[in-house]
């Protein structure tokens, strides 16, 4: 059965029964997560939105907020930026306020990443106050293995604080990355570290990239390593590039039942496709993740019509 969470200690009442109803919220009372990932509009600039068999709606940021508002996501993830000029529109989304992002241009072969923070949380404060809109939490990502982790870890610790504080949720990116990591970005044993390296922030979730066994395939042990090592914060996996729909929905499913993970983290895959396309996938990435129903059923609910 999926884990309910319970709020973390150190809040106001207030602040707790807030953050019982974000989770509420993005859970759907399930316990499990289905974020829309969008943050890619920076991590990966133009590369994901527009060539190859990428849907020409995708070139236009505001496919992301249709996806997001005709689908049942429990939370669509990206820069405050971008949500303060199309969230007057789609109002009823829940937000997640993601507050770092870096391009893909400088390579760890250069410089080791580092990711800062771009808003400070009283400026989340004001935007929260002053939208309108239903922001449930804030993300970060962290590089643990980075020199400049430190600092990372720093900003990651009191930004969850402060939200937890708001009543928000926390949701940490987790990926072991720089010259001290190497090639062992996949490596299992590492992933894990970095899974339980945001339960010590204090993340209510962590978003990771699913360690792969020597044939490069899903490993439900090598995955448990990182749940075991997260404890009480969630973990979901990452969606990663484009591919084959009923392909994504078997891998989530054994991520989940096999792995014991709690949900999923989708961007490419999401919003690579067209507006309908999309909001069908999400259908059926939604029966997994907060139905808990088979792949058989959820792979129906891709071409409803047929």
């Amino acid at each position: 059965m999926p884990k309910i969470a319970q709020a973390p200690l150190g809040m106001s009442a207030e602040s707790t029964r807030h953050w019982t109803e974000n989770y509420r919220l993005v859970t759907q009372d399930s316990g499990r997560l289905f974020l829309m990932a969008g943050d890619q509009k920076v991590e990966h600039l133009n590369d994901d939105f527009i060539g190859g068999q990428v849907a020409t709606d995708d070139s236009d940021p505001e496919h992301l907020f249709r996806i997001a508002s005709a689908a049942p996501v429990g939370c669509f993830a990206a820069q405050m930026g971008l949500i303060a000029r199309y969230g007057m529109d789609y109002r009823d989304t829940p937000y997640l306020l993601k507050l770092n992002s870096k391009t893909h241009l400088i390579k760890s072969a250069q410089r080791d990443p580092v990711s800062l923070q771009w808003q400070s949380m009283a400026q989340v404060h004001d935007f929260v106050r002053h939208s309108g809109l239903r922001v449930v939490g804030v993300g970060y990502t962290i590089y643990p293995g980075s020199e400049f982790e430190p600092t990372m870890l720093s900003e990651a610790a009191r930004i969850i604080q402060d939200a937890h504080a708001m009543g928000l949720l926390a949701v940490i990116w987790a990926y072991p990355r720089g010259k001290a990591v190497g090639e062992r970005e996949q490596d299992p044993h590492l992933i894990a570290g970095a899974a339980g390296l945001a339960a010590c922030l204090g993340a209510d979730f962590v978003k990771i990239n699913p360690p792969l066994n020597a044939a490069g395939a899903m490993d439900g042990t090598l995955l448990g390593e990182a749940v075991a090592a997260a404890g009480r914060t969630q973990v979901v996996c990452a969606g990663g590039s484009e591919t084959d729909a009923p392909e994504f929905l078997q891998r989530l499913y054994e991520q989940i039942h096999l792995g014991g993970t709690q949900g999923c983290a989708t961007g490419r895959n999401v919003h690579q496709r067209s507006q309908p396309d999309a909001v069908n996938f999400c259908k059926a990435i939604h029966a997994i993740v907060v139905k808990n129903r088979g792949v058989d059923e959820a792979v129906k609910l891709l071409n409803p019509n047929t």
